[in-house]
């Protein structure tokens, strides 16, 4: 491996994400990033296609969200969120139930967005429980879904999808079905509801995107489904937006689109504006009302030793004003109608099944991948930094991408995916 000196001495010592650590490719140093853009040691630049695992939504080096990381580093970087409460957080708390719909109103931080999904899951399992039924501890996922890499969330995604299925039998069992996306679906989901909703807390779906089984859209009536059979079997109804949340999908919550309010949703990803770990689960006031007791054990025991971290939350909301400011829905629908243009030439080339565009969500989906190494250089030596999983080449932007940018980005993917993959 050549690089920079910290790099030969650094790779020994770690261990990868969704890596074969004994099969992969070196990863690249990257020095400094400045708006959609990643330089490398060597001095080259790649144009980030993904956001960085869709966080950056601003790109890189805001000056506001940089700023404001600065101000509350100089007053106060961090301080427990037991008995002790600071600005930011509250201020963030307070700006969410106003942006949120309905009665999302109680806002639960913590760090990472498998943790949100687990604080989801806990509340929704100890509602019941507070309420003095203790049969309902499973909850409804559903087949192509993913919520997360820690046990627990990992037992609510999809069982064969692949990056958890070691772990059958060391899980514990839930409801796994097909989403309601015709008749058929709904009666079945229905009946599986009727035949075992005394022991379910919950149903949870990612809304419009399922995004790490391989960005599968469905409609918004899936949502509005998925209500309509919450409420009809009495269980709660949990959206996953830590992907599809902050305008990714073309509206700032995917569930706007359904006109429906769930009963706890979690964000993170773009909630920093790609800054600083942040997360939060958001309940409706019936949720949060269920925890309110005499009895101490009715309390929602849980509390991420940084939630709640002042510069995190300052970086939130820095990311809010940008979304007040600089009208990124508007940003988000052209991105969605270049990426529609200039990526669907690549459902003549060879292998490709489908292209598809969701807010600023870009898919070719491929019938295979042969050598996945070998694409990922590929995009590489074209300038860019496009990430493909599975059988999937996908763009997801920064909003304020320029045309430009944007355009090299469905460039790069059309040459290489013209070549052999």
């Amino acid at each position: 491996m050549h690089g920079p000196q910290w790099l030969e001495r650094g790779m020994k010592h770690v261990w990868l994400p969704y890596t074969q650590m004994q099969t992969t490719l070196p990863p690249l140093p990257a020095v400094s990033t400045h708006g959609r853009t990643i330089t490398l040691a060597d001095g080259s630049e790649l144009i980030d296609g993904i956001a960085s695992w869709w966080t950056a939504c601003h790109g890189y080096n805001h000056s506001h969200i940089r700023n404001a990381v600065s101000d509350q580093l100089g007053r106060m970087p961090h301080v427990m969120f037991g008995g002790l409460v600071n600005e930011p957080a509250l201020t963030l708390a307070r700006r969410l139930a106003a942006m949120l719909p309905g009665d999302l109103e109680r806002v639960f931080f913590t760090d990472s967005g498998s943790v949100a999904v687990e604080v989801a899951m806990k509340m929704a399992i100890q509602y019941w429980l507070n309420h003095g039924q203790t049969g309902r501890t499973k909850l409804l996922a559903f087949r192509g879904g993913y919520h997360g890499d820690t046990m627990a969330t990992m037992a609510i995604c999809d069982p064969d999808e692949g990056m958890h299925s070691l772990y059958q039998g060391a899980l514990p069992e839930h409801f796994i079905a097909d989403l309601p996306v015709d008749a058929d679906s709904v009666r079945a989901l229905d009946e599986l509801l009727a035949q075992s909703g005394d022991s379910i807390a919950a149903i949870i779906v990612e809304p419009l995107v399922q995004g790490a089984g391989g960005m599968l859209f469905h409609s918004p009536d899936v949502l509005r489904n998925l209500r309509m059979l919450a409420d009809r079997h009495g269980v709660l109804l949990i959206l996953d937006e830590i992907f599809t949340g902050f305008g990714r999908t073309g509206t700032l919550f995917a569930c706007e689109q359904a006109g429906i309010v769930p009963d706890v949703i979690t964000l993170s990803k773009a909630l920093t504006g790609g800054t600083m770990a942040l997360a939060a689960t958001v309940a409706r006031t019936h949720v949060y009302d269920a925890f309110l007791s005499d009895n101490p054990l009715h309390a929602l025991m849980h509390g991420p030793t940084f939630m709640a971290n002042a510069m995190a939350c300052a970086c939130a909301n820095a990311s809010l004003d940008l979304f007040e400011r600089e009208n990124r829905l508007e940003q988000v629908a052209h991105i969605g109608q270049q990426m529609r243009t200039e990526l669907e030439p690549c459902r003549n080339l060879p292998h490709v099944v489908d292209v598809r565009v969701m807010g600023a969500i870009g898919v070719v989906e491929l019938d295979r991948i042969r050598d996945m190494n070998a694409l990922k250089s590929a995009l590489i030596a074209q300038g860019v930094w496009v990430r493909p999983f599975r059988n999937i080449v996908y763009l997801t932007p920064a909003f304020n991408i320029t045309t430009s940018e944007l355009g090299r980005l469905t460039a790069a993917i059309r040459t290489v995916l013209a070549q052999p993959v």
